[in-house]
This record gives structure tokens, C-alpha cells and sequence, in this order.
């Protein structure tokens, strides 16, 4: 039986929802009998089947991410120094292209003002969930539930759902906020209400993940396809690890060290969750895909790597994908034609991987491209890369040799090849793959200035903006002919978790627990090994650029650039400007690379972009209230 948990406000919005009332509707004939077809709250949790649906509608706020943000493209990804969107230029009127050209205030941001699959509107649909959360803490204890096992279960389930709800409303918007335990009443005198600290509300998100791991019946890990996508304990200290790792972080600590409280944390959360099985991805376990010669993965490594992005994880006791904490429900959909390689299908290519980004990944022998500690000499344009002179083995005019392997299984560069179904007769202008007819085939993808298919271009839509086209979660053979879709979004991996203990043990100076935990990352993809020996603040420049490669494109570096910097800091030196790879084809065959800007400068990077507003509206109604500024700085 389908029931619908429907919310009534009434009067304000957002915020704090002061005054909401839920009630169920049913097609039973039983609940129709009612008057007004109608059923109180309290109806609700004298119900066990009622009681479950009103958990599911819990649920139903938890983000699509990946590929699902409007207009199918990666929200946050495209909105930092990873990426430039291609609708940017060709749909100027929604989210990236308003961002870019600094078009948004607290009454009209782009990302409240166009929502899918979850990815948006974030404050009013978060404070929501939280509301519906502590409702459902708040009955549990008392309603009809027919098993005192799934009595335990829900409420865990429940009280993970709101640590993950906050802990949202923390990343996006940074500010102090009031902790909710308990729903406010109708009669509720909002002129008292008080914001916490980030520090507090982060205690408050570990205290509802320690309620959910307190429960013996909620599980580690989900094994059946029937319970799909529900929280576990894996969630619950994934979260832990996460916004503790925030919380120490220099934008939102106050001036206070929380580092080596976030370093225990981190370590234990780690330890319970190898302890249940959990590890990294480490194999290629479908070779006659990820191995095929014209998959063009050009090792093992590259193939894991790739491959892990683009599956699903399976609902099993003994799943192949032992990494994945927790897969969206959202699916991607086909994603070939509208986030690779844009002229497969003529449509649109999407993200646009940058240049800085590509400038992160090393060479085989271990080295960084660049000086770590100032990438570029001039730190804000990127023009004059600031070279490792440690690196031997990176050459400027042959840019994407003897690379890192998520190199390869992350990006396509010119030179690239793959196979698809190619939906167009190639001209003679396309030099390395004429002559060829439309049809299934191996394309070289070669992006330099004035190629008509894959060239790079500052508006055609099918074009890179970057020179570069995105691949991560692009299947190697997916395409018109073979509609593979892409992979459910991975919210939390353990390679996040590895990740966020090993900055936490970095900057509390446990500094060779640091290095394992880095080396563990790349020994995954066979890349050697950190020197030993590095000063704590090396270190820290280390695990801050393995971040940036192992998490590439997933939606981090866009939070990660505002905790790293200062409360009274801006994004010039990151976002800026983002420059792509304008290569010139010569008359030989050969080619020049030079660096440049993609086309314009974004202006999201002043200090307001630190953080989401409040929307004006509910900014305006606490200061009534409260006599109180909630608003963000500068909006």
C-alpha cells in the first residue's frame, strides 16, 4: 500500500517551518472514510505500516548528486577550479552560466533557483527533512510498531538521516545554525531561537551517528535489493569522518585546534569500518570490458580505476565493490552524450575538466607537475606554471605521457582514442581520422584549435571548452549502439574516508600514520610510494594534492578550497580564472601546447562565494524574529 506523508505549512518557509502539520493520505478505503479523507499525525504512528512510510519520506530528500544537478550536468564540480560547463555558453541563463557571470544574490541564487533530482533548493528542503527526522525521534518510542527490532532500526535509520541533513546544510552553508532536537510546537516562541556553533553542530551530528551505531539491529552494510539504498553504520561513521575532518578545517574552527579530535575520530570510524569488510576497490573484475585492447586503458590500474566509476554497487553479503558506503538511489542515466565526449552524439560534452585540475596529476615516478606549496607564478591567471624541478619525466610539449593512471581513467586528452558509434561522416578538416564514414568505430579525440568534431571551442556546445573531456564515469563502450548508463553516484567511498583520516593525522602530527595512509591510496593505482622524511607542512601539500586526483570530479574540491581557506579569505587564487590547453595542430603533425584561459573570467569568486545564502525571505523573517542577522557575509 502506497502512503503519501504530506506537509502543510503554515505561514513561514525554510528556515524553521513554523508551523507544519503532516498528514497521510491513502487510497485504503478505511482511511477514506474519514470526512475530510484525512488522518492526524498521531493517526500515523498507531499504524506499523504508516509508521514505516512516514521513515520513507525521510528519505526523500537525500541529494541525486553526480551527473543530476539541472540540465544534467555536476554542479559543484563545474562551479570550482575542477571544471568549466559547456552550457555555460549555450544555456547562459541557468545555473553555471548565472554563477560564472556573477549573477546571484540571497533572493535569487542559481542554485536554489533550479532544482532536479534533489541537487538544489537546499536550505528549505534540508530544514524539512530535519523537521520530518525529529517528528518521527520524537513518536517512535511510543507508536505501534509490530517488531521492537524495527522499532530500533527506524529510529537509528532516523537519527542518521538528520546528522545527514545537517551535515549538508553545514557544507553548503557554513553557518551557525539551531540544533533541533526536538520539532518546535505551534505555540513556540521563535524570538528565543539560538544558532550554534559549527563545532556544536557537528557534536550534534557525531551524537545522532553514535545513536544509530548504538543500535544492534541496524546493519553494516545492506545485502538485499529489497533494502536498497536504506542507511547503515557504514553511513554513520563515514559521516563521522567527514565533518569532523570540516570542523578542524581553518574556515569554520574559530581559531581552535580540533585536529587531533578529528585524527581519533578518523581513526577509529576507519578501523570499524575495515573491521566489517570494507576496502578499497583493488581489481579488474569485468576484464572483457576493462581489459579489452579498445577499451584504450592502457593498464591494469587505469582499468580498476575506471571501471569502479563506472558500475553499480550490488546489494550483496559478499559484493564485489567493497568501497562504496553508500550509493544514491538517483540514477545517472545515459550520460555519453550529455557528459563525455559531446560530438558521439553531437549534443553537448558537459564538465570540461581544466587545466589546473590535469596540473594535479603526477608522473609515474611519483613527482608532482608542479611546486606544491605555489603552483603558478602568477596565482591568480595560471599562465606561468611554477615546474617541480624535481620532474624529469614531464615534458611541456608532450603533456600526457608516463601520467598518474587515474590520469587515464579520468580524462580524455588529444591524442585519446575511442570506440563508439561516431554519428558523423568525417571531413578532411579532422585530419588524424579522415577518411571515415559514420558508424562504429575507433576515433582519435583529438581536441586541438580548429578540429570541426572534438576541437576545443569557446561556445560550440559539442566542443571542449578545456581541451580536455571528462571520462570517469563514462563506460569505454557505451554510445547510440550500446546504451550503458552511468553509474549511481557514490555519496561516501572509503577512499574518502582514508582520505579525510589521513589529512586529520597530518595536521595532528601524526605524520608517518599519514604517509601509510596516503601510500595505501596510491598503491591501489601503483604509484609509488611518498618519500619519507617529509616536514609536516610538505606532507600536508601531498595529501592535499592526492585529494584532489583520487577525488577528481566527484564533487569535493568545490568544499574542499573554502574549508582550507580563511574566514576573511576569497577565492581569486582557485576560482578565479580556469585556463584549458589551446593546442595549435602544425603542418608536420606535431603539435604546440599552450596554456590559456578558457574564455572568460568567472566572477563566483569574491568572499560571498565562501558560502550559500539564506534565502533572503527566511534571513529576513529570523532577524524579526530574533533581532539577529542570519545572514551569510556580504549577501
Amino acid at each position: 500500500m502506497n502512503y503519501i506523508i504530506k506537509k502543510y505549512l503554515t505561514g513561514l518557509t525554510g528556515c524553521l517551518a513554523l508551523a507544519l502539520c503532516l498528514i497521510a493520505s491513502s487510497c485504503s478505503d478505511t482511511l477514506n472514510s474519514a470526512p475530510d479523507g484525512k488522518i492526524s499525525l498521531d493517526d500515523v504512528f498507531k499504524d506499523n505500516e504508516m509508521t514505516a512510510a512516514y521513515l520513507n519520506t525521510c528519505y526523500a530528500y537525500i541529494p541525486g548528486e553526480g551527473s543530476r544537478w539541472y540540465f544534467w550536468m555536476r554542479g559543484p564540480v563545474d562551479w570550482c577550479d575542477e571544471a568549466w560547463d559547456t552550457d555555460a555558453e549555450a544555456e547562459s541563463w541557468i545555473t553555471s552560466g548565472q554563477l560564472y557571470s556573477g549573477n546571484a544574490s540571497a533572493s535569487s541564487h542559481p542554485a536554489y533557483q533550479w532544482s532536479e533530482a534533489g541537487n538544489g533548493d537546499y536550505w528549505n528542503r534540508y530544514w524539512a527533512a530535519i523537521r520530518k527526522c525529529s517528528y518521527f525521534l520524537t513518536y517512535i518510542d511510543e507508536a505501534a510498531v509490530t517488531s521492537e527490532a524495527n522499532r530500533s532500526r527506524w529510529k537509528a535509520e532516523a537519527h542518521l538521516l538528520r546528522a545527514f541533513y545537517y551535515a549538508e546544510l553545514l557544507r553548503w552553508l557554513g553557518c551557525p545554525l539551531p540544533i533541533e532536537r526536538e520539532v518546535y510546537g505551534l505555540d513556540f516562541d521563535f524570538t528565543t531561537v539560538q544558532r550554534s556553533s559549527y563545532y556544536e553542530l557537528v557534536q550534534f551530528i557525531l551524537e545522532d551517528c553514535n545513536a544509530a551505531l548504538s543500535s544492534p539491529e541496524l546493519p553494516w552494510r545492506i545485502t538485499t535489493e529489497a533494502e536498497g539504498y536504506r542507511f547503515t553504520k557504514a553511513v554513520a561513521e563515514a559521516i563521522k569522518s567527514r565533518m569532523t575532518v570540516y570542523m578542524a578545517s581553518p574556515l569554520y574552527n574559530q581559531g581552535q585546534n580540533y585536529w587531533e579530535e578529528a585524527y581519533q575520530v578518523n581513526k577509529t570510524s576507519l578501523a570499524n569500518l575495515r573491521a566489517q569488510g570494507y576496502e578499497l576497490y583493488n581489481q579488474v573484475n569485468y576484464p572483457g570490458t576493462w581489459k579489452d585492447p579498445e577499451a584504450f586503458l592502457p593498464n591494469d590500474y587505469a582499468a580498476l580505476f575506471n571501471e569502479y566509476f563506472c558500475s553499480n554497487m550490488v546489494f550483496s553479503a559478499a559484493p564485489v565493490d567493497r568501497e562504496t558506503l553508500y550509493q544514491n538511489r538517483e540514477g545517472q542515466g545515459n550520460i555519453w552524450h550529455i557528459d563525455g565526449v559531446g560530438a558521439q552524439g553531437g549534443y553537448k560534452s558537459g564538465t570540461c575538466p581544466s587545466q589546473e585540475l590535469v596540473d594535479c596529476f603526477e608522473t609515474t615516478d611519483g613527482q608532482p607537475i608542479l611546486n606544491l606549496a605555489r603552483p603558478y607564478q602568477d596565482e591568480v591567471t595560471h599562465l606561468i606554471p611554477n615546474f617541480n624541478p624535481a620532474n624529469t619525466l614531464y615534458k611541456e610539449q608532450d603533456p600526457y605521457s608516463n601520467r598518474d593512471p587515474r590520469f587515464y581513467a579520468s580524462i580524455y586528452y588529444n591524442g585519446s582514442m575511442r570506440k563508439a558509434n561516431w554519428q558523423f561522416n568525417e571531413s578532411s578538416a579532422s585530419v588524424e581520422n579522415y577518411p571515415a564514414d559514420m558508424g562504429y568505430r575507433t576515433r582519435v579525440i583529438a581536441t586541438w584549435d580548429g578540429e570541426p568534431q572534438t576541437g576545443i571551442s569557446r561556445t560550440v556546445r559539442k566542443a571542449t571548452r578545456t581541451g580536455y573531456f571528462e571520462r570517469k564515469f563514462l563506460h569505454p563502450f557505451t554510445g547510440a549502439e550500446n546504451s550503458v548508463e552511468g553509474a549511481h553516484a557514490k555519496n561516501f567511498r572509503l577512499g574518502e574516508t582514508i582520505l579525510n583520516f589521513a589529512e586529520a593525522a597530518a595536521e595532528a602530527n601524526h605524520l608517518d600514520e599519514a604517509r601509510e595512509a596516503i601510500n595505501e591510496i596510491r598503491s591501489r593505482v601503483g604509484m609509488p610510494n611518498l618519500p619519507a622524511g617529509l616536514s609536516k607542512d610538505e606532507l600536508i601539500l601531498r595529501v592535499h594534492n592526492e585529494r584532489r586526483v583520487e577525488l577528481a570530479l566527484e564533487g569535493h574540491r568545490y568544499f574542499d578550497v573554502r574549508r582550507w581557506n580563511t574566514p576573511d579569505g576569497d577565492l581569486e587564487k582557485t576560482d578565479r580564472w580556469v585556463n584549458a590547453m589551446w593546442i595549435t595542430r602544425n603542418a608536420n603533425g606535431s603539435y604546440t601546447y599552450n596554456r590559456g584561459p578558457v574564455s572568460r573570467e568567472r566572477l563566483c569568486w569574491s568572499r560571498k562565494f565562501m558560502w550559500l545564502p539564506i534565502p533572503m525571505n527566511d534571513a529576513n523573517i529570523m532577524k524579526s524574529l530574533t533581532g539577529e542577522d542570519w545572514q551569510n557575509p556580504e549577501w
